[in-house]
């Protein structure tokens, strides 16, 4: 137990082993729902849903058993759910390609990833984005997470009017989502420890003895990963058409990394005076790595999750939190019927109160000046209108450097920022 404690710096975090491994199972009990979404999404690409099931969990146990022994940041990994829908609904169905070439392209910018982590060259850009974009990604995420988790829960549902419109909140899912939602705030307002696992089991409970949720079982085998176990084309990603794809994956990835791990960190406390992002390099290369090994197993590009604020909020700081929710995806593959009786609900409570406190970062907003202000707006509304951190991010992008620019004050345009600006808009008028 002291050799755990001191490889993570468990004692200099203020946290316990013990606070790590429930901070984990929390994390994993609010992302748990990508091994059974992956699998659904990509079958509709071709592929065998059995083996897509199996590699979502290696995928998702090499990242963060990466990102916590070699990162040894809280921050967990697993495939991401825009990145397969681009992959499926946008060059597989939508662009004709096969699922084996679309995979070689998340390979090849996967490994594209690997060497802008070697050279720091993400490193730098992510270092580089002002405070008040921190500020506004921050809030964004927030307002993102709490639109999902009102979306999932059928809280808010589509209405052909107005987009949106309340739900039924007599209806089992959306009141027990809001029963979860009030335990956490409670239990936490009392500090209570592991407030939003305890939340979301409670939830998890009421809806398996009111038989809302059907007992299935607890172990099974798991499915053959063959079908798709080092089937993607390498050599047809290399055709010219495919560079705007391999370009594509390459951008979502890295500004939906960047935002969360911007978001998890500082809502952990782990940055420095400065902002910078702790062990950025290290954490940039788990998530690289990651990709590149989830292509190999036959799923879409793995990424940083933004739930793993749910186990920062549970008192998760250290690398071990990734550990054990690393483990518990090695686990899922003989437990996938226990971990299915997980309803969304379950969890919508608990994303739910990780907002609320998300949102928080708006309080350091420097409101008084608007060429601050506004681009953390942009962020805020536009990450969640869009359903895409990567649009919210670029639009924010945007909206800074054409309003310092536009004020005379070029000073706090950096070359980075002022690159990053032109790359976004090209992004956004060409692609």
């Amino acid at each position: 137990m002291n050799a755990i404690e001191r490889y993570f710096g468990i004692n200099g975090e203020n946290t316990t082993v013990r606070t790590e491994i429930l901070a984990g199972l929390t994390t994993f009990l609010t992302m748990a729902y990508i091994i059974f979404v992956n699998p659904n999404v990509l079958a509709d690409a071709g592929m065998d849903k059995g083996a897509v099931f199996v590699a979502t969990c290696l995928a998702a146990a090499i990242g963060c058993l990466i990102m916590g022994l070699y990162a040894r940041l809280p921050v967990a990994q697993a495939p991401g759910m825009g990145l397969n829908a681009f992959f499926t609904y946008g060059v597989v169905l939508g662009m004709g390609y096969t699922w084996q070439v679309a995979l070689g392209a998340v390979f090849l910018s996967g490994c594209i990833f690997v060497l802008l982590s070697l050279f720091k060259i993400r490193e730098m850009i992510i270092n580089s984005i002002p405070v008040s974009l921190k500020q506004g990604v921050v809030a964004g995420i927030g307002a993102f997470l709490a639109f999902i988790a009102l979306q999932s829960s059928g809280v808010i549902v589509n209405h052909d009017a107005t987009l949106v419109g309340l739900g039924d909140m007599t209806s089992f899912g959306p009141a027990m989502a809001a029963v979860g939602f009030i335990v956490i705030l409670a239990l936490s307002y009392k500090k209570v420890p592991g407030a939003v696992t305890i939340g979301i089991l409670l939830v998890a409970l009421v809806s398996l003895l009111t038989g809302n949720t059907h007992f299935t079982g607890i172990i099974s085998a798991p499915p053959s990963i063959v079908p798709t176990f080092m089937q993607l084309d390498i050599a047809g990603a290399f055709d010219v058409s495919m560079i705007s794809v391999i370009f594509a994956f390459l951008f979502v990835d890295l500004f939906d990394t960047a935002g969360t791990l911007i978001a998890t960190t500082q809502q952990a406390g782990l940055v420095d005076k400065d902002g910078k992002v702790k062990n950025m390099g290290k954490a940039m290369f788990a998530d690289s790595t990651a990709t590149v090994a989830g292509t190999l197993l036959g799923t879409s590009s793995t990424t940083s999750y933004i739930e793993s604020v749910s186990g920062i909020a549970a008192g998760g700081r250290t690398g071990l939190v990734a550990v054990t929710v690393g483990v518990l995806f090695l686990l899922s593959i003989f437990f996938a019927p226990l971990a299915s009786m997980i309803p969304a609900y379950a969890t919508a409570g608990a994303i739910f109160y990780v907002a609320v406190l998300m949102l928080g970062t708006l309080k350091d907003v420097e409101w008084s000046d608007l060429t601050q202000a506004a681009p953390v707006v942009v962020v805020l509304l536009f990450t969640p209108l869009t359903y895409s951190i990567a649009d919210g991010i670029a639009l924010g992008f945007i909206t800074y450097t054409a309003t310092k620019a536009l004020t005379g004050k070029f000073s706090d345009i950096s070359i980075p920022v002022w690159i990053l600006t032109f790359v976004l808009l090209a992004k956004i008028v060409f692609v």
